[in-house]
């Protein structure tokens, strides 16, 4: 008895000690799982931030004067100072915010004293006297692609006579905006050169084989050749439905504007020309990338019709197959009737076994004769007999 109460205290003092524990490192626990989420907090807030430029009060840009000099590359300019200065809205600056690498929907934003574009991986605001390049994330500003362009685009604004060019009539703005295009339209034509070379390659090789590897890849390269074709065909949409607003294109006339000679409503032949001559070039590239699209759907046509046409040709092996076996099992089955030990009094003469071979071969051959005469009418099938076969 004695010993039982020892026992009994001992464990009520364990369970008090265990508590007590339990309940002193609970909120550790709890504190370092809160540690945690605010971390992981702060991280995707940090990538976020970095990714689409929100909660920073400034944008990357260069900027160019109204000599085509080149300013201080990736200058770090405060937002709302870009809103108040440029006469700009806060939405306008969305979409270069969030602009990403793979940006498809273009869009040319026409305010009163600049017009904002946003086009394939150029981010831009052109003014009568300066142009301002946003540097878009996953752009590298050290790429052949960019120098080319920032080069075309100081040689255009400087407008300068030499080596046989002469001195272009177009206004400031209007020739930012046709260097912003010539590399947009130049970088199209150079991957639209790269999607049209691996498709040809990969139907050129479907023509000698057709293997599992080969239809995958040609899968694939649809699906880029149906990304490539939408993007181009945004951009077409984008300088189609700008030709249709009259008052758009006279706003665009920044310089006029700027000396007190605004256009009238009918006044825009000069950007309505070069808008005009850009959208050609981009309606080529939506038509060659549309044949090759077509190409690449006729080339699975015919590629299920030649797989359609071999499971074809395999049901009918299997049919000859099941024929032969068919006739054989009626020669089979009247040998087995007379080779069974009953007495049919055909083994007492001499022809029984010339008679009855002679019966299984006839009638295997007529068998056969039969069911492949009735699978050739079925191969013969044409929508001439089927209509007959179907008004008699």
């Amino acid at each position: 008895m004695f010993y039982s109460k020892v026992a009994w205290i001992r464990n009520l003092a364990n369970s008090r000690v265990s508590r007590c524990f339990r309940c002193a490192t609970f909120p550790v626990r709890q504190e370092s799982t809160s540690t945690a989420a605010l971390l992981l907090q702060k991280n995707l807030a940090i990538r976020n931030n970095a990714l689409y430029n929100e909660g920073n009060d400034s944008l990357r840009c260069t900027t160019l004067d109204s000599q085509g000099n080149l300013g201080t590359p990736s200058l770090e300019i405060k937002r709302d100072e870009l809103i108040s200065t440029h006469g700009l809205l806060p939405r306008d600056l969305r979409k270069i915010e969030k602009s990403r690498k793979n940006d498809l929907v273009p869009s040319i934003l026409v305010r009163e004293n600049s017009i904002l574009i946003s086009l394939l991986t150029i981010r831009a605001l052109v003014k009568s006297d300066m142009v301002i390049l946003f540097d878009s994330m996953g752009i590298s500003l050290e790429s052949r692609a960019h120098r080319t362009f920032i080069n075309d685009l100081m040689l255009r604004l400087r407008n300068q006579d030499g080596n046989g060019v002469t001195r272009d009539p177009l206004p400031y703005e209007f020739r930012a905006l046709e260097s912003i295009f010539i590399s947009a339209i130049s970088n199209l034509a150079a991957e639209m050169k790269v999607h049209l070379t691996v498709t040809k390659g990969i139907l050129r090789d479907l023509e000698y084989s057709i293997t599992r590897d080969k239809l995958r890849f040609l899968l694939v390269q649809n699906k880029k050749l149906s990304i490539f074709h939408k993007k181009v065909t945004l951009m077409g949409n984008m300088i189609d439905d700008l030709l249709d607003q009259d008052d758009v294109l006279c706003e665009m006339y920044l310089t006029a504007k700027k000396i007190g000679k605004p256009r009238d409503e009918k006044d825009h032949a000069e950007i309505e020309m070069l808008l005009e001559t850009y959208y050609s070039h981009v309606d080529e590239i939506v038509q060659t990338v549309g044949s090759m699209m077509s190409n690449v759907r006729t080339t699975e046509e015919i590629i299920n019709i030649i797989l359609d046409s071999n499971r074809n040709q395999l049901m009918l092996l299997g049919l000859k197959f099941s024929i032969g076996l068919l006739s054989l099992g009626g020669a089979i089955y009247i040998a087995s009737l007379y080779g069974m030990n009953l007495e049919n009094f055909i083994e007492e003469g001499n022809i029984g076994f010339a008679l009855i071979t002679t019966i299984g071969c006839v009638s295997m051959l007529w068998l056969f004769i039969y069911s492949a005469r009735q699978l050739q009418r079925l191969q013969k099938m044409t929508l001439i007999g089927n209509h007959k076969s179907i008004f008699n």
